[in-house]
């Protein structure tokens, strides 16, 4: 059986035979010359052509990072005939798939471009296609028809730009196409997907930005990909700007704040040379003029890149007028959502609570609101910041604005009211901690509600920054509750927590005023709770005041409060800091009795942060009392439910660096403490004053009796300890303590080995050497000793037989999974 083709050149019949080899194109050696010397007149290369429109067009500015983008795509088009490239207005999906197109190999016999963006009418979309391939009409043949001889049997590609518009006929044509051309594979740009059989979804983000704590080295800069975008504008529009220590961290700033969106830091970059950095962030800023920087695009470009308004206005019109609603309410969400809050804040006025998820799950398939990483529940969700300025422009024409900030309230207050019964609320989990950022937002802007919510939420936010050691912040909202500017002070709340945020800010003296304050206020109106959560704070400023007799008696008479409210939980908190404050004052025996009581109640009730706290202070209490294998494993025991990069974890890791000079270890206890204070000066975090002076005597004591040299190697060792890390090398035995498996699985649980290294460490267990597991896995053996000292560090092993162990103990626990 044989299939009918045609001459490129004259249209004469041409008899494929079924044997196979590469379909002729021409009827003849001259009908293939004259295509030759018609492709060498017009300078369109051999491997890349296209007819009319579909020619790629040339860049005319420098393509900037994407690498992993472009590697990961080239993968997928190994096995999918149809590629989607999605994402939000602005994040560069055009150019990504031109450039992706542009290094495709030569098997493709062509590649040919097609813009839709200009196409309104879905009806005219088969014959628009067919004129961009230069494919003509004829009698008797369908507009599919028509493309599918012209496409044929040669392997090629069809880019696909801007679909959203048109979803659903370019899903019935690009299903039809593939359906009848085999060899054929399309790459399409969309802001949602085409939903067609076997289509393969790729999400296109941001560019990479710096991150939050990143220095101002130019090297370290030049690697986020936002900040090389707009350095290489930037000096396109203003030559002679170059990136330095100096400007730095404002190119960072501006980069962070456009969330890393490309068209946006393109047309931030552009202002640069009429505006100083500073200015251009001072303007991101201000929601009023931020959509006003953000224009004056390309003017050779799509009008939709014109500037980021017209960006997102092609997007909005996409949508049906319950959509837009929800897509604007979404707005005053600044923080971030779940589908909880986006159902509080947008169900109203025709749109019902349930309607609102499907909308939301909508708009993230439209690229309009994006999903967070991660797999915590529930799932949130966030607008981008330059999508979030439009979608606020838009709540406020509509004039939804005051309606919206009224139900954000609400249910702020609501998710407020979780947190009511707690006698320690200071000290306590806020339910409100996820949503510090919506809840900073929504009071500046929702001035005149409400005056008691307002002071309560105001209360809530204070408490959120002081949790997050934030105490400026904290101390700020407090100053103006406390002097009634935003209403009356819930209770005697306010004052106890200026208190606590005096201590984090080593003022003494006025933590002691306001906890005097907030326990005259609690006497005053009979509240037993408030009393006791009082009395808790002005004991807090004692010890920070070296009284620790005082405090003693303070939390002596606050336990007994605690006691008649019948919640072991709170009894067992109260007792830790009595157990504490013992601990100062030289009441090591009383402490320790009092930590056996109340340690078994928190390990089962509380949560991990309180657990975390009061196994240190039974560690140091048994540390105090010589017993320093006790001591020991209960600093162990706060790393392993303590997340490893929060401050929550160096106060073990300090007592095991305790623990080891006590035990003669003084290189590893200097280690440890130099480790310790290096990442305490990076989270800009302080311990409590006694806890610290006792660090630094230890560390005075390790250097006295270390020589020079162990010194240099002890700091030297502690500067590549971070995070998981630390955490491993601190469980590791150092003192002689034996690591459990149940340790081993804990650090593994948090730092995973690669592929890579698990492979090493099977080899290790069948007892090869560096050489030979080099020889069989093609690698140096430099490489493959760098890959133990991974496995090493991650898993807290000091030996080649300790993880060959390891090792040979999770093989078995797969083949007994497995049974």
């Amino acid at each position: 059986m044989s299939r009918s083709r045609t001459c490129e050149m004259c249209g004469t019949a041409l008899i494929v035979r079924p044997h196979g080899g590469r379909p002729a194109r021409y009827c003849s050696g001259a009908c293939r010359q004259r295509a030759l010397r018609r492709r060498a007149a017009s300078g369109a290369p051999p491997a890349v052509s296209a007819a009319g429109a579909g020619v790629l067009p040339p860049a005319l500015d420098s393509f900037v990072g994407r690498q992993q983008e472009l590697s990961g795509l080239r993968t997928l088009l190994r096995s999918s005939r149809l590629l989607t490239l999605t994402g939000a207005g602005g994040v560069g999906k055009t150019r990504l798939a031109l450039e992706f197109a542009k290094a495709l190999p030569k098997r493709f016999a062509r590649v040919d471009l097609v813009e839709l963006d200009s196409l309104q009418d879905g009806a005219l979309l088969t014959q628009s296609l067919a004129a961009a391939l230069g494919a003509g009409e004829r009698a008797g043949r369908t507009g599919v028809d028509t493309l599918v001889r012209a496409i044929g049997d040669a392997p090629r590609v069809l880019v696909l730009d801007n679909c959203e518009h048109l979803a659903e006929p370019c899903a019935r044509l690009v299903a039809a196409l593939l359906g009848r051309c085999p060899r054929l594979r399309i790459l399409a740009t969309s802001r949602e997907a085409l939903r067609v059989p076997g289509e393969t979804v790729f999400r296109v983000g941001e560019l990479s930005l710096p991150p939050a704590d990143a220095t101002d080295e130019v090297t370290a800069l030049l690697q986020s990909e936002a900040v090389r975008l707009f350095a290489d504008r930037a000096a396109s529009n203003s030559p002679g700007f170059t990136l330095h220590r100096g400007n730095g961290h404002l190119v960072a700033e501006i980069c962070r704040r456009l969330d890393g969106l490309p068209l946006a830091v393109e047309l931030a970059a552009r202002h640069v040379g009429a505006l100083a950095l500073r200015d251009i962030l001072a303007g991101l800023e201000d929601q009023f003029s931020h959509l006003d920087l953000l224009t004056g695009g390309s003017r050779t470009g799509p009008a939709r890149h014109s500037g980021l308004a017209a960006a997102v206005d092609w997007s909005h019109r996409l949508l049906d007028p319950a959509e837009q609603a929800v897509f604007r309410r979404l707005s005053v969400l600044v923080g971030g959502f779940d589908a909880t809050a986006a159902q509080a804040v947008c169900a109203g006025d025709g749109i019902g609570r349930r309607q609102v998820f499907r909308i939301l799950c909508a708009l993230e398939a439209k690229s309009l609101v994006v999903r967070l990483p991660g797999e915590t529940a529930p799932t949130r969700f966030r607008q981008s910041s330059a999508i979030r300025v439009c979608a606020l422009d838009r709540l406020r024409a509509s004039g939804e604005l005051p309606t919206t900030l009224r139900r954000a309230l609400a249910w702020l207050t609501e998710l407020a009211g979780h947190g009511r019964g707690e006698v320690f609320p200071d000290q306590a989990g806020s339910p409100l901690a996820a949503e510090r950022d919506n809840l900073a937002s929504v009071l500046t802007c929702s001035a005149g509600h409400g005056h008691a919510v307002r002071a309560r939420l105001t209360l809530e936010l204070a408490r959120v920054h002081y949790q997050q050691e934030q105490p400026s912040a904290a101390r700020a909202l407090l100053t103006g509750l406390l002097r009634g500017t935003g209403g009356p002070a819930p209770d005697a709340q306010a004052p106890a927590l200026a208190a606590r945020v005096a201590c984090q800010q080593a003022e003494p003296d006025e933590a002691l005023r306001l906890g005097e304050q907030a326990v005259r206020s609690a006497w005053l109106r009979r509240d037993a709770a408030g009393l006791a959560n009082a009395l808790d704070a002005r004991a807090a400023a004692r010890l920070c005041r070296g009284e620790f007799a005082e405090a003693v008696a303070d939390l002596r008479e606050c336990l007994e409060v605690v006691a008649h409210t019948g919640r072991p939980q709170d009894t067992a908190w109260c007792t830790h800091h009595l157990a504490w404050a013992l601990l100062q004052a030289g009441g090591e025996l009383e402490a320790d009795e009092l930590m056996s009581r109340c340690l078994p109640v928190l390990r089962q009730q509380a949560p991990w942060p309180r657990a975390a706290a009061a196994l240190h202070t039974a560690g140091a209490v048994r540390l105090a009392l010589g017993r320093l294998r006790s001591a020991e494993t209960l600093f162990a025991e706060v790393l392993r439910i303590a997340p490893g990069a929060s401050f929550h974890a160096l106060y073990p890791v300090e007592g095991l660096a305790l623990v080891a000079a006590e035990s003669g270890d003084m290189q590893r206890a200097l280690r440890l403490y130099e480790a310790s204070a290096q990442a305490r000066r990076r989270l800009d975090t302080e311990p409590e004053a006694p806890w610290r002076h006792r660090m630094e005597q230890v560390a005075a004591r390790a250097r006295t009796r270390l020589s020079a040299s162990a010194q240099q190697a002890a700091v030297a060792g502690a500067r590549g300890l971070r995070g998981e890390r630390l955490v491993a090398y601190a469980l590791g035995a150092g003192s002689g303590a034996a690591r459990t498996p149940r340790d081993v699985r804990a650090a593994e649980g948090r730092l995973p080995l690669t592929v890579r290294e698990s492979t090493v460490a099977e080899l290790v267990a069948e007892g090869l050497t560096n050489r030979q597991i080099a020889s069989r896995l093609g690698l140096s053996v430099h490489t493959v000793a760098t890959h133990l000292d991974k496995i090493r560090d991650k898993l807290g092993l000091r030996s080649r037989t300790q993880i060959a162990l390891w090792a040979a103990a999770r093989d078995e626990d797969g083949r007994t999974a497995r049974r």
